[in-house]
């Protein structure tokens, strides 16, 4: 019954998304809201200039109203304090990625908000959310993976609180530059955080939003998927790189981010590593990046590129999981 309340509400939220999308798609189109292709990018990449981009909208429409509206008649004990908060970095982080959006779409500006307006926005988001936790006497520990340590950090838990909700949202916005790259990384991580709430920490409100995230994004990589139909934008990457890291902090399994989302933290070290060897040496040691354009300039198609990272993204969610399910 329990496993039958979690499918239901992935159900829900697939089925929500890829209803909406033969509408939404055309919409956009007609509203003339197509994703301009940096020039800087791969050359390969222009033809897909004009695609329908802002599906992100989508995606968190269908996870808000399926936790908002349809979960109440599964789940007796109803909203509760841990899908408020996965609600607000949602649909917090997602504004954020709408305006950036608008203003690439809309104003015909490539670059849409600054990175200092952008982080000042994500701070924000951050800090209250922090103040909430505060106010719940929010446990400050951290738990070592794999192992049975703990270590409390005090007042110092919300730098690491900042640093993974921005740190969260900017990685993942770096992993969505392949079609059905980030729909399928994304669903895998937060798949593997949905087992995790469930059979490790008992934890069932998240566990719930993990899989109607799910649900969503495999909606929305049916269109999505090589050749894509439609695109993610900001306004989807930088609410579930957010909504991501907010589990694993509701979950106290800050840690274990780093081994779910592997994929993204190298997708984010790639440009790290580029840009600091870059300045300091003048050479580039990839061709591109972030990592998944670097084995597109070195002849991999697009959709190997992807299917790649989607078994690095399954291995790294297994490992993780493996960690947990070990100690516990």
């Amino acid at each position: 019954m329990n496993e039958l309340l979690l499918l239901s509400i992935m159900g829900i939220a697939f089925t929500m998304t890829v209803a909406l999308f033969p509408v939404v798609i055309p919409f956009l189109r007609r509203l003339k809201f197509g994703q301009e292709i940096r020039e800087e990018g791969p050359s390969s990449h222009q033809k897909k200039s004009g695609t329908p981009t802002m599906g992100g909208v989508m995606v968190l429409f269908s996870v808000t109203l399926t936790m908002l509206v349809f979960l109440p008649f599964f789940y007796s004990n109803g909203i509760g304090m841990e899908t408020t908060l996965l609600l607000i970095v949602l649909l917090g982080y997602g504004l954020i990625g709408f305006l950036d959006d608008y203003i690439k779409v809309a104003k015909k500006r490539n670059l849409g908000l600054t990175s200092k307006q952008k982080m000042l926005m994500q701070l924000v988001i951050a800090t209250v959310v922090y103040i909430i936790l505060l106010a719940g006497d929010f446990n400050t520990a951290i738990h070592i993976p794999a192992t049975s340590f703990s270590i409390d950090l005090g007042i110092g838990y919300g730098v690491l609180l900042l640093l993974m909700l921005v740190g969260g949202s900017n990685a993942v916005n770096l992993t969505d530059g392949l079609d059905g790259l980030l729909a399928g990384t994304a669903s895998i991580a937060f798949g593997a955080f949905a087992i995790l709430a469930w059979a490790v920490s008992g934890d069932v409100e998240t566990a719930l939003f993990a899989v109607a995230v799910v649900g969503a994004l495999l909606g929305f990589l049916v269109f999505n998927a090589h050749p894509a139909k439609v695109f993610m934008g900001d306004t989807g990457s930088l609410a579930l790189g957010a909504a991501i890291a907010m589990i694993a902090i509701l979950l106290k399994m800050e840690l274990l981010l780093i081994v779910v989302g592997g994929v993204f933290v190298l997708e984010t070290l790639s440009v790290i590593i580029q840009v600091a060897s870059y300045k300091t040496t003048g050479k580039r040691v990839f061709r591109m990046s972030p990592l998944h354009h670097h084995y597109e300039l070195k002849g991999w198609s697009e959709w190997k590129v992807v299917t790649a990272f989607w078994v690095a993204g399954l291995l790294f969610a297994v490992l993780g999981v493996s960690m947990e399910v070990m100690v516990g």
